[in-house]
């Protein structure tokens, strides 16, 4: 007779599972997710029966910029997106140094082992160009006679896995699953021929994904070419003979020091339309910011941390609150401000936004942002972040780089220098609605690939593990 649940239980807070059923430990999590797996529609096999060789640990070696697609490009944690893709459009970085042994194959499979992204998994695809691994990815190579390696990485998308993950990993304050761990992963498999289904399927919503994701890559690009076109400003195409390497500049014209590279690669952003003033002319660069003093311990403010600036849209995500008297040591702004990194890579990649809807109307965050603060109505600060925003400006800015390498920042003497077109209120309401709705278009596409891809990958689940 099997035992029966009380009714004054709550039967969503309690389960039931026979001795038989439990694997290596007691443990709830790994409970439930034992139950699930075990009604799959295909039989449980462990992954370490399913590889031809043992998991490799990567290369414990320090990130370095890398400036063109000809170096090798060294996969971080960092570089995997929450649908195990990279973006084969970012240069990422590179080393100076790593074995052979790191390099990766066609289908080899990375998994993390470390940290908050602790499970995320990446499928090796054929590049141009050669990669390596770093050391908080443990990788994987299995036998395709047994599993197809797309099918292994479809079934780290699925919920089933991720639960695994949460169950297995060792709680701390860096959550954790080494490579022994991660053989023990219990994997429905169907015959190849049924695999071979469901890779295409999962495939086929990856690439109408990726189809989307183009789009609005393609729009988000266009934003420069556009800004560029209305404010009447041309980028001369500059020959690299003799007699372009050779150029004049006023005294007058020199920031802090001279070098050569600064003067003669800085980029003109001279409109032949409107006038061209200086930056500091219409906005303050990093103002001093004064809180109330009253009850500082008490009043609450928004933090913005640098992760919480998404580059992507130039938008903040997920603001959180702390006190005036917790601000100390961090930047300071109001409701309004520009705040533009300054700091590499997080200033190439275009980490800036506009302060909006702040607790009580001010704010702190990290000490890598410059903060701008328009002077008056005459200037939109929208309209000056789609200027500081512009990968032109960002490229201009990596040559104004101070500091030791990893620590670069771009001085404020880059942004009170600069000249920039102005032209009028009404123009300028213009430019910033056309570039805002570009970028909600781009979003809107990204939401569709997404939702693209979560129904086929719930779809996938239920091919595999059932109803």
């Amino acid at each position: 007779m099997s035992y029966q649940v009380p009714q004054c239980i709550d039967k969503n807070k309690i389960f039931i599972v026979n001795r038989s059923e439990i694997d290596g430990r007691l443990d709830p999590k790994m409970a439930l997710y034992n139950k699930k797996v075990r009604h799959a529609l295909y039989p449980l096999v462990k992954l370490k029966n399913l590889l031809l060789e043992k998991p490799q640990y990567g290369a414990n070696e320090a990130g370095i910029i890398r400036e063109t697609n000809i170096q090798p490009r060294y996969i971080r944690i960092t570089d995997i997106d929450e649908n195990g893709l990279i973006s084969a459009n970012e240069l990422g970085a590179t080393v100076a140094n790593a074995e052979d042994k790191y390099i990766l194959n066609e289908y080899d499979i990375l998994i993390a082992r470390s940290g908050a992204t602790v499970g995320k998994a990446y499928i090796h695809k054929e590049l141009p160009y050669t990669c390596l691994y770093a050391g908080y990815l443990i990788r994987f190579i299995v036998n395709p006679h047994k599993i197809f390696p797309d099918y292994l990485f479809a079934y780290t998308q699925l919920n089933p896995y991720k639960e695994w993950v949460n169950a297995i990993q060792r709680p701390s304050a860096q959550p954790n699953i080494n490579a022994e761990e991660y053989q023990s992963l219990e994997i429905p498999l169907p015959n190849l021929n049924k695999q071979r289904e469901i890779v295409e399927y999962i495939n086929e919503a990856y690439r109408k994904k990726q189809i989307k994701d183009k789009e609005a890559r393609q729009l988000l690009g266009s934003i420069d070419d556009y800004l560029l076109n209305e404010l009447g400003i041309t980028i001369p195409k500059v020959k690299n003979d003799i007699n372009n390497r050779i150029f004049i500049i006023n005294k007058k014209d020199l920031v802090g020091r001279y070098t050569p590279s600064i003067y003669k690669n800085a980029i003109s952003l001279r409109s032949e339309l409107y006038d061209n003033i200086q930056l500091t002319h219409v906005a303050y660069i990093n103002p001093h910011t004064k809180f109330p003093q009253a009850n500082s311990k008490e009043i609450q403010i928004s933090f913005v941390p640098m992760e919480s600036v998404n580059e992507t849209y130039a938008e903040i995500e997920n603001y959180k609150n702390c006190t005036i008297n917790d601000s100390k040591g961090f930047t300071r702004f109001q409701e309004g401000d520009l705040l533009w990194a300054k700091i590499t890579p997080c200033m190439e990649n275009g980490k800036s936004s506009i302060a909006k809807n702040l607790t009580n109307g001010y704010g702190c965050g990290s000490t890598e942002f410059h903060v701008i603060r328009p002077k008056n109505n005459n200037i939109m600060v929208e309209f000056i972040h789609s200027i500081l925003h512009m990968k032109l400006v960002r490229e201009t800015a990596k040559l104004y780089f101070g500091g030791s390498a990893g620590q670069q920042r771009v001085a404020s003497d880059f942004l009170e220098k600069m000249n920039v077109p102005f032209p009028p209120i009404d123009k300028q309401q213009e430019i910033v609605d056309c570039i805002s709705n570009m970028r909600n278009k781009a979003k809107i596409l990204r939401e569709q690939g997404k939702a693209i891809l979560e129904s086929a990958k719930q779809e996938v689940e239920r091919m595999i593990i059932g109803e």
